[in-house]
């Protein structure tokens, strides 16, 4: 039991002096990026105000003037549309456009001319777009365009002949206007991905440390707690994905942010690992439930483990947004292995064995994240263990593929 209870001192001991440590360097960047992320946020609304402005008076500076439409309200409105529809995909969005009022004119022309006009035809030709937009597509503008075409049709076409030919030119006119001003004036593509990134990093930063403190008790509800929570970021992952999605559109159609690209191909690296990562990371809360509801043995390595893993998290993404790269987030993360090694060493049962593989993956596919090659990683995390307890390789190893 003392032996226990000095161990435990320890790790609380080195896991507080670590904080300590980098907390100096924490706070500081935290302050920067703080009035930095504020300033971005404006910066980025501001971009896509005057994207939308300028698309509109060009889309309609166009279908008046050069197509001589007398009242051009459908162009500005698509140009409009499809900036506004997600931000750095308006190729997809100006598609989706087009499908859109292609498929309710079709069904509008085709409808009217057989029922009439009226409320309830109206309602009709409504409803069969839609549905077959979603037979399209999988929604989104598509279904949009596709009912407002569909209303425009059923309710001006008996007054007004001729509509279907100008929206579909309209249409057009407002999508690639849409795209030429997005090429022009784009946003930044590294500020999407940041933006997607932050609320992502904090609740990992928070889950992770609520994780280890519910460890570190054997408090089985607020360890399964902190891994419900970290099962259900896949809407925050999902985002984070579009916006790189996003980014990676923006880099490649706009020449004032092709020198971007380096930078751009760091962050869609870094995301996609990170996305594997937070998968080990749920595995390795389900499996440290489990050990704690079955009576295991956790020891504090693991507990340290879980906490360095958070603190390497939070340098991470401080660091990304500084531009001050440095080693010590990887230091962290190494520090986590060598405590689960320690962990592994003090001896831990069948589920906790599975915990200290789940450290292994995460630190792996971490270290990816920041650029190291895939066998490189693995050789480090495996040297790294190994030289804590070198039983340990082989038994975790072990562990891990069961």
């Amino acid at each position: 039991m003392a032996a226990g209870e000095q161990s435990g001192r320890r790790a609380r001991s080195a896991a507080g002096w670590t904080r300590a440590r980098i907390a100096g360097g924490v706070a500081g960047l935290s302050q920067r990026v703080g009035w930095r992320e504020r300033r971005r946020t404006l910066e980025l609304y501001a971009i896509l105000a005057v994207q939308a402005g300028v698309a509109a008076a060009l889309a309609w500076t166009v279908a008046h003037n050069l197509l001589q439409h007398p009242s051009p309200v459908f162009a500005p409105t698509a140009a409009v549309g499809t900036i506004a529809a997600a931000i750095g995909r308006r190729t997809r969005r100006t598609l989706e456009l087009l499908l859109g009022v292609l498929a309710g004119l079709l069904v509008g022309d085709a409808l009217i001319a057989v029922i009439g006009t009226g409320p309830w035809q109206t309602g009709t030709v409504v409803t069969l777009a839609i549905l077959l937009a979603l037979t399209l597509s999988r929604g989104g503008q598509v279904v949009t365009q596709a009912g407002g075409t569909a209303v425009l049709i059923a309710t001006l076409a008996p007054v007004q002949r001729g509509l279907e030919v100008p929206r579909i030119i309209d249409a057009v006119i407002g999508g690639l206007t849409a795209v030429l001003v997005v090429a022009v004036l784009p946003v930044n593509p590294v500020r999407i991905i940041q933006r997607a990134a932050r609320p992502l990093f904090a609740d990992l930063v928070e889950y992770l440390h609520n994780a280890a403190d519910g460890m570190s008790r054997a408090d089985y509800p607020a360890v399964a707690r902190a891994r419900d929570e970290l099962n259900g970021l896949h809407p925050q992952v999902k985002l984070l994905n579009d916006a790189v999605s996003g980014a990676q559109e923006a880099v490649a159609i706009s020449p004032a942010r092709w020198h971007r690209r380096a930078e751009f191909e760091h962050y869609e690296r870094g995301t996609r690992y990170l996305e594997l990562a937070i998968r080990g990371g749920q595995e390795m809360l389900r499996r440290a439930t489990t050990a704690i509801r079955d009576g295991e043995p956790v020891p504090p390595g693991l507990i340290a483990a879980v906490h360095y893993f958070g603190d390497a998290l939070a340098l991470l993404q401080l660091e990304a947004e500084s531009g001050h790269h440095t080693s010590r987030s990887e230091q962290l993360i190494l520090k986590a292995v060598d405590r689960a090694a320690e962990a592994y060493g003090e001896g831990v049962g069948f589920s906790g064995s599975v915990v200290v593989a789940q450290v292994r993956t995460v630190a792996t596919d971490l270290l990816r994240s920041l650029g190291c090659e895939e066998e490189e990683a693995s050789a480090v995390i495996r040297r790294r263990f190994e030289q804590q307890h070198p039983a340990a390789g082989r038994g975790a190893a072990e562990a891990g593929s069961t």
